[in-house]
């Protein structure tokens, strides 16, 4: 180890690991102690991911291992610019998500407490592990924690769409142990960096069973990602469980995401022999199909819980078919967008909350049959004050609420001139220069396919602002504590700084990316022995 600040890459893990350790000993009749830990908790994470973030920024990857032990041996964690941003992220929506539980979610059920450190933990392991079985692990710790925190709460329809959402996700476990152990029956090693060393060499013999065990381990992390058609459990299962856990539980499939590309460009970029590109075109054509079933998802959304589901699965298919086109520069425009998505969708999670707050039951239902059959009221007929009222008056909470709905539409719809709109303009511009050449026909479709899903959501949210801040406003005045509305408001100045400091966050997206194409440096770290080439 070069010094103590190398110690700092396991924090992330280790903090929330002992302050889920210490509220489960303390049991659920304490919650004082347990909010005050939690806070101190999630506070700490964010500083520790501002301060990985800052030393991530450099060409050379930083190593922890844990025992000392070589990388072939031993529990090997990794810190690079990707890591220490989905680090970075899933602490501030952990800290957004728990301070926002604090006005009531969280007596709402037992052991909310440390099933959300216990969330975050698995989230940063799985993000700095750098081998397979550890990423099972932490894949393992993430989502018993994300069952506990999807069933968190009372209502049937919270238990109904908990428990389809627990049975895929044992399956995707079981498959992700099938695909570990046959690469490892193959490679002998489950390190990902001595994977990808060796990968070049494997036989021939052996190279399709390898491939096959690696395209059964990337069905595990697909059903993570929500790709079609196995995303079909995600608009319903974070539509029904309470706001903070949607939030939190929306980076999830973002875990799946960040898997895919740790892998398939390590294991399948140029150095991998004949197994380079493996998958590629699947991953294109999956994502397509997934902003489809996405938009369509939006569009059919009758309230707005469902809708921001929707709009989980429209960001991961965007993601999926650029990554899947196998270009740096489409790549790091891709990350800029996962940063921004994660930030807008957080938020709109937890506003969706305060925007139906005192709406009646049914109201979005009744919504769409106004639209489709009419009120059956003559707009001239009504209360003798109604026709002669010039203006409505706002009060400022519905006001700042609808501020805040519209900038997530233009964030999640991707129009200017929020960082949505930048994040796609990135990953379009070198997509269809394409090195001043013709682009292919799989880049005209995947333009098409992001011009047209934006085109959905922003129909979509109209339709849903429109009802909910004007045609069927709230039957009483919503009221909103401070402590609810400042984690929106954080995740909103957080999306306006990336349109803002654009330029320098695009380039740290950027040459993560070419890491993860040129993945030298990470194997040279990784395997010293190996020189960086295996």
């Amino acid at each position: 180890m070069s010094g103590w600040a190398d110690h700092l890459i396991a924090a992330p893990i280790v903090v929330p690991m002992l302050a889920g350790a210490a509220m489960t000993l303390m049991g659920d009749r304490r919650r004082g102690p347990a909010v005050g830990l939690g806070l101190a908790s999630t506070t700490l994470l964010l500083a520790l991911s501002a301060a990985l973030l800052a030393a991530a920024d450099a060409p050379e990857v930083r190593i922890y291992r844990l025992g000392d032990w070589p990388a072939s041996f031993g529990i090997v964690l990794a810190l690079d610019r990707l890591s220490a941003m989905m680090v970075a992220l899933a602490s501030v929506v952990g800290f957004a998500a728990f301070v926002f539980s604090l006005a009531r979610w969280h007596r709402a059920g037992a052991h909310f407490h440390p099933l959300f450190q216990f969330q975050l933990m698995g989230l940063n392991g799985a993000f700095l592990t750098g081998d397979l079985f550890n990423l099972f692990v932490f894949f393992e710790v993430m989502l018993a924690a994300s069952y506990g925190m999807a069933l968190h709460g009372s209502g049937i329809a919270r238990v109904r769409a908990g428990l389809h959402y627990l049975i895929i996700n044992l399956v995707a476990s079981l498959l992700f142990l099938i695909g570990v152990s046959v690469v490892y029956g193959i490679a002998g090693t489950l390190n990902m960096a001595d994977l990808a060393a060796r990968m070049r060499d494997v036989a021939a013999d052996d190279r399709a069973l390898l491939e096959a065990g690696l395209a059964v381990l990337g069905i595990a992390f697909l059903v993570k990602a929500a790709i079609w058609p196995l995303g079909f459990w995600l608009p319903g299962t974070y539509a029904a469980a309470s706001a903070p856990a949607a939030a939190i539980l929306s980076i999830l499939s973002k875990v799946g995401i960040y898997a895919v590309l740790r892998v398939w460009l390590l294991l399948f970029g140029e150095g991998s022999g004949a197994s380079a590109g493996f998958g590629g075109t699947w991953l294109t054509l999956g994502g397509l199909l997934t902003v489809a079933f996405g938009s369509v998802a939006v569009l059919a959304s009758q309230n707005l819980a469902r809708l921001a589901g929707g709009s989980v699965l429209v960001s991961s298919g965007t993601l999926l078919a650029v990554i899947g086109l196998g270009q740096a520069a489409v790549t790091g425009g891709a990350l800029f967008y996962l940063a921004g998505s994660v930030l807008a969708i957080g938020a709109f999670f937890l506003l969706v909350e305060l925007v139906e707050r005192g709406r009646d039951i049914g109201a979005d239902v009744l919504a769409v049959t106004r639209e489709a059959f009419g009120t059956g009221v003559d707009e001239e007929d009504g209360e003798p004050g109604e026709r002669d009222a010039v203006g409505v008056p706002i009060p400022a909470t519905v006001a700042t609420l609808g501020v805040s709905f519209l900038a997530c539409a233009l964030l999640l719809a991707g129009l200017p001139p929020l960082s949505g709109f930048l994040a796609k303009f990135a990953m379009l511009a070198p997509l269809l220069t394409d090195g001043g050449g013709a682009p292919p026909a799989m880049a005209w479709v995947v333009t098409a396919a992001l011009i047209l899903s934006g085109l959905a959501t922003v129909v979509a949210m109209l339709r849903a602002g429109m009802d909910a801040f004007w045609t069927s406003p709230a039957g009483t005045p919503q009221r909103v504590s401070v402590l609810e509305f400042l984690p929106v408001a954080l995740l909103l100045a957080l999306c306006a700084a990336l349109t803002v400091g654009a330029g320098p966050a695009l380039d740290y997206a950027t040459a993560a990316a070419q890491a993860l194409h040129a993945p030298a440096d990470y194997l040279r770290a990784v395997l010293p022995a190996a020189g960086g080439g295996g």
